[in-house]
């Protein structure tokens, strides 16, 4: 099933890439919390409403990541401009298969991997990285360094933490995303208190990112609500 890119940018008001964490701090039935938590945000009443609460459609792309050339696409491109297509990416969610466990965090590509995701995106008058994780960046350069050499100019970089804290590196993640990992016009951080609360976080992000009113605010923003 194949959704066309729309041709201007005047009709796609956002395109929205979402990052999954798999490095290898996440075990397995935390990535199949992750993995329904998306499902289950994507098909939320809630969530629905504000992908369609505009006549301009939404552009969702969702990839995992971990190592420094581990990123694999879960979801390509996909233009949300019906019920189906919503439907479509969240089964494609839900039929997904973990590519890798046993990597570390290497932020900094999966960063650059969503730049470079975003360069063939369809044209959309805003685009959003929303990047979610459990642990600070442990390999490769860091967020700053992915800001400066990829084309991040008008991308906005949104978090989500996963907030469990059971590894040295995970007690000050909160701190990490706001001064490393929030980026652009905005920008916001979601905490979810462990894995099991990552439905909850990631369908009030996303609510919060699709509601047309707030896409471009001009004010970042680091509260978690």
């Amino acid at each position: 099933m194949a959704f066309a890119p729309c041709a201007q940018a005047s009709e796609c008001r956002l395109a929205l890439l979402l990052a999954m964490d798999v490095s290898s701090s996440v075990d397995v039935a935390e990535d199949q919390l992750q993995r329904g938590g998306i499902v289950a945000a994507l098909t939320a009443p809630e969530v629905q409403a504000a992908f369609f609460a505009s006549d301009h459609p939404v552009a969702l792309g969702i990839y995992e990541w971990s190592g420094r050339y581990n990123q694999e696409i879960l979801l390509d491109w996909t233009m949300i401009d019906r019920p189906s297509a919503l439907l479509f990416a969240a089964e494609t969610v839900a039929n997904s298969k973990r590519s890798h466990n046993d990597f570390p965090t290497a932020m900094g590509y999966a960063l650059g991997y969503g730049a470079e995701m975003l360069n063939r995106a369809p044209p959309c008058l805003y685009k959003t990285i929303d990047i979610a994780g459990d642990g600070q960046n442990n390999e490769g350069f860091r967020p700053a360094a992915a800001y400066r050499e990829f084309a991040f100019r008008d991308v906005t970089v949104n978090g989500l933490v996963v907030n469990a804290a059971d590894f040295e590196a995970e007690t000050g993640l909160i701190a990490f995303y706001q001064r490393e990992v929030l980026h652009g016009p905005g920008a916001f951080l979601e905490i979810a208190q462990g894995f099991e609360d990552y439905e909850r976080a990631m369908r009030r992000k996303l609510e919060r990112e699709l509601t047309p009113h707030v896409i471009g605010q001009s004010e970042r923003s680091e509260d978690a609500g």
